[in-house]
């Protein structure tokens, strides 16, 4: 946390010694260390036969979350597993995020791309092919559609990807996706769609494809639009969450699910994911908090 509050908030060169001593200690200490604790030399943890499960603690889940807290290729234990982790989902076409055969799905697609490009291979030919996918099943008037379900605000990976692609290395075809997008989460002020949805008002750490207003509050931030009016109601919302002590808690860790989905895991709780849990919910959260004042800090320009 302390490299990342040196590089996301307070905007330190790579090249200042305190950052270079924290990016050191990155795998020996705090989130990253916890992560990778029962890597198996080959590069997977958990499940040899399936990076995939069990949710939400075999190497897929545990690539995203490291993806997030700085760790990048030049890690040999991260190289190794990111090629593991690529190999064994080969997407159509040379891309990355298929099954077995190769066929996408938004989710693990737009997932994998933004972590390795995170994890810096943003120039490599399977994720470059991963981004034109995403921008190829992009619907026409914004956003993305998760299992077939129309558009919806839970579909953000595929934006999230494009967005941690530099904005100077895209195209022009991926930078009109990226404005369709926004402005579909835009115009519904990021949770307005169907029913109301009490999970897209808690805050999770660390973040898997479930959405919520923290999410969108990121991702639509860092793309530029911080001064938009229509992020008034979700800037009120995370204001109102903020603690007396200036900090945020972590409200929920996923699965945070209501409504069908939940019923269902009632009535299968074998199939259950396993939370992968860096801090207790209902607690300050360092991973929540640093990402409410990246918010703010874009948004006071």
């Amino acid at each position: 946390m302390r490299y990342r509050t040196l590089t996301e908030l307070l905007d330190r060169s790579p090249t200042d010694p305190e950052v270079v001593e924290a990016r050191a200690r990155l795998p020996e200490t705090g989130f990253a260390s916890e992560l990778l604790d029962g890597r198996d030399p080959a590069g997977w943890w958990v499940n040899e036969q399936s990076l995939y499960t069990p949710k939400y603690v075999a190497t897929n889940w545990r690539m995203l979350a490291l993806s997030e807290l700085g760790l990048r290729r030049d890690d040999p234990a991260i190289a190794a597993s990111c090629e593991l982790w690529m190999r064994r989902f080969p997407l159509k076409g040379g891309g990355v995020g298929g099954n077995s055969k190769g066929t996408g799905h938004h989710c693990v697609v737009g997932n994998m791309a933004r972590a390795l490009i995170r994890f810096g291979y943003g120039e490599d030919p399977r994720v470059r092919k991963s981004l034109d996918w995403l921008v190829g099943t992009a619907d026409p008037k914004g956003g993305w559609s998760c299992w077939g379900r129309g558009r919806n605000l839970d579909s953000w990976e595929g934006l999230s990807a494009l967005a941690a692609y530099p904005r100077p290395k895209r195209s022009a075809e991926m930078q009109r996706v990226i404005e369709r997008g926004a402005e579909f989460y835009l115009e519904r002020e990021l949770y307005r769609q169907g029913a109301p949805y009490p999970p897209w008002l808690r805050f999770h750490a660390p973040v898997h494809y479930y959405y919520d207003l923290l999410v969108g509050l990121d991702l639509l931030t860092a793309l530029g639009y911080g001064d938009d009016r229509r992020l008034r109601y979700a800037l009120a919302h995370l204001e109102k969450r903020r603690r007396r002590d200036g900090r945020w808690n972590l409200d929920a860790v996923h699965p945070d699910v209501e409504g069908t989905l939940a019923a269902w895991y009632a009535r299968h709780p074998s199939a259950r994911p396993i939370p992968l849990r860096l801090e207790s919910p209902g607690s300050p959260s360092k991973l929540v908090t640093l990402t409410a004042l990246k918010v703010l800090a874009r948004v006071a320009g």
